[in-house]
């Protein structure tokens, strides 16, 4: 189909269409630029939907790249706009819920679990999100609870907002978890005095507070995309 990247996709044999190729054949015969063109629905003048897809995934080095970037940066993309930012953002933010809401399929053994977990969803954020995640005696998920957005502080992650959750869920331990949109996942002075607080506030209820997973990015000198307070010995 690479020549006719051109061509509208309403002109295209119906055999071609990503709608109904998807409708005939599922998701998995379609490529990533097939499937963004049906949730762009058009492009623009001599540039259809799907050469459009091909153009952002080639700009941005991938689909994961498109996921991770802000709303407005994407809103501002030639044959983008607002409109089809918001459908973009909310496509990959259903991918990242649904597997939430497959939570007696989901343990997490490790911070790449939780990274895996959490890596889409917080992509599409530029401020920061603070969320614990429930787990059982056996690191089953139970519920992730979002604790606050914005700048994370010791007011707004409270002890008593956290745990009165994890005792309604009758869970048995918390990850902590929260991004960096600046991109470096290195711990602020904040980050470290709120899990020391929360940290021993398990301790008093015994719940066991395992670790505190930072989602920032990767780059040249860094090869993981978060850090691990368990991994650096901070819990």
């Amino acid at each position: 189909m690479g020549g006719m990247s051109s061509v509208k996709i309403p002109d295209l044999p119906l055999h071609e269409r990503p709608r109904e190729r998807l409708m005939k054949h599922g998701s998995q015969a379609l490529t990533d630029a097939e499937l963004l063109a049906i949730l762009l629905r058009t492009g623009y003048a001599g540039t259809s939907a799907i050469d459009l897809g091909r153009r952002l995934l080639q700009e941005f080095g991938g689909l994961d790249k498109i996921a991770e970037r802000p709303l407005a940066d994407l809103a501002r993309r030639k044959g983008v706009g607002s409109a089809k930012a918001v459908q973009l953002a909310a496509a990959f933010s259903l991918a990242q819920r649904l597997a939430a809401h497959r939570g007696h399929e989901i343990y997490l053994h490790g911070p790449e679990d939780v990274a895996g977990l959490m890596r889409e969803e917080f992509r599409l954020l530029d401020r920061e999100s603070f969320r614990v995640l429930l787990l059982n005696t056996k690191n089953k998920l139970i519920k992730i609870h979002q604790v606050s957005l914005g700048s994370l502080n010791a007011s707004i992650a409270h002890p008593r907002e956290i745990f009165k959750e994890a005792v309604l869920h009758s869970a048995a331990t918390l990850i902590l978890t929260h991004n960096h949109p600046s991109g470096d996942p290195s711990p602020s002075p904040e980050d470290l005095q709120t899990t020391k607080r929360l940290v021993e506030a398990g301790r008093a209820l015994m719940i066991d507070v395992s670790d505190h997973v930072i989602l920032g990015k990767s780059s040249v000198s860094r090869q993981k995309d978060y850090v691990s307070f368990r991994e650096l010995g901070l819990i």
